[in-house]
Formats: structure tokens, sequence, C-alpha cells
């Protein structure tokens, strides 16, 4: 099973902090964000991990090399000077990933939940971790039901961790879905995933899970200094 690990993106909260560092290399605990999730992902058993990049796309290779120390092998999908959003970024990182279902991780998160626990074939078209809603996301993203389906609409919503696993054929119809939002007749395309997960919803296509382990969403300076504090504790 492969994996893609999302680190494209600017940063502009996290300054100036990501001036000169991308947000999944900042450290929490001694060691970078995107560190933590290869150690997890290869305690599981993948062997090949695709990380997008785009703000200081360099750094990643740099810093990670070819991915040998945590027995794995690293590929990167650059995708230019301004990044792709969710959903460009995963079609553009297709032709690293196969055909096979894949799993798929914001690299600016830090959790403890068990990466060995994700099915490697979901029911449907994508199947996704969620967690407690947080401060900054009060009223969650998705529903999930009592038969772990979940549903864009509906109550006591979670709040998507940015864990998830997907079948490249989610994207199949992305032209249809996404229609005429900007950014979606660029070459290559950008657009994000989330209205792509809503249509699999509607049609019953999109399963879940309830995290309710540690969680983070590193999006500010204050945020990460909590956890590298907790974590250094």
């Amino acid at each position: 099973m492969k994996a893609l690990i999302f680190a494209a993106g600017l940063g502009e909260r996290m300054r100036p902090l990501t001036d000169r560092t991308p947000k999944p290399l900042l450290q929490a605990g001694g060691i970078p964000l995107i560190v933590w999730h290869l150690e997890r992902l290869a305690d599981m058993g993948v062997r090949e991990v695709v990380i997008n990049t785009s703000w200081l796309a360099g750094q990643f290779p740099e810093t990670l090399g070819d991915g040998q120390h945590w027995g794995l092998r690293l590929s990167y999908s650059y995708e230019g000077p301004t990044p792709l959003e969710t959903g460009g970024g995963m079609h553009h990182a297709l032709p690293l990933l196969g055909e096979a279902p894949f799993i798929a991780v914001n690299g600016d998160i830090w959790t403890d939940y068990d990466f060995s626990r994700l099915p490697s074939e979901p029911h449907g078209e994508a199947h996704l971790i969620m967690v407690d809603n947080p401060a900054h996301n009060p009223n969650g993203d998705f529903a999930l039901d009592s038969a772990g389906v979940l549903h864009s609409a509906g109550d006591a919503r979670l709040t998507f961790s940015g864990i998830g696993v997907y079948r490249p054929s989610l994207l199949a119809d992305w032209r249809r879905i996404i229609g005429e939002s900007a950014g979606a007749d660029e070459l290559p395309p950008r657009f994000k995933l989330a209205p792509l997960l809503r249509a699999a919803m509607s049609a019953g296509k999109v399963s879940g899970e309830h995290h309710k382990g540690h969680w983070t969403d590193v999006g500010t300076p204050q945020r990460l200094a909590q956890l590298d504090s907790e974590l250094a504790s």
C-alpha cells in the first residue's frame, strides 16, 4: 500500500515560522511533523510514500532524502509555485500512486492514531478518520452515523482529521463535480477535495471512524508550541 502526504501548503498562518521552513518540517517534540507520519507509515508496512510539495519544495529532499532511513522509498510530486489544493494535489500525484487504494495524510497534523487500523480496501470510495471538534472548528465537517457511514450533513458532526484511505476512482469524475470553479481550467488543475467527498457521501460511498485520542491541527504557532510542550513532557 502506498501513501500520500500533503505538504504543499504555503503555511501562511504559521508565519514567521514558515518564512524559511515548510510547515511539515517544523519540529514538535524534537522531530519534524512529517517524520512522525513517516515513522508510523513505515511501522504499519507502507514502503512507498509520495510527498506533494510547493513552498520551499527543495527542503523536503534535502531533509528527508530518499526515505531509506525509515525503510521507505520517497518520491516528490512538485506542484509549482502555487499549491494545487487537496483535490488537485491528489490528482497530480496519481501517476505516482498507481491504481490501488492509498493512504493520504495531511503533513501539518499530529496524532496518536494507529495507522495500522486503516483498511487496505475502503468499502466505497474513501474511509476517513474523524475526531472531536476542536475550538477552531466547532461545527465539524461531516456526520458519522451508527453504521460507520459519513454524511455531508446531519447531527453530531465531527471534524475530518486529515487521515484517510482513498480509491483513485474518487477523482474519476472530478471535472463534472468541480465545474467552473477557479483553478479548474488551469494545467495542472487546482481544486479542493471536499466537493468530491460530498458527492461520494451522497451516494453512501464514504465510510468513517471516530478517533477519540490525541489529534492536533498544527495551524498556528501557538498550537505548535502547545504540542511541542506536550510531547516534551
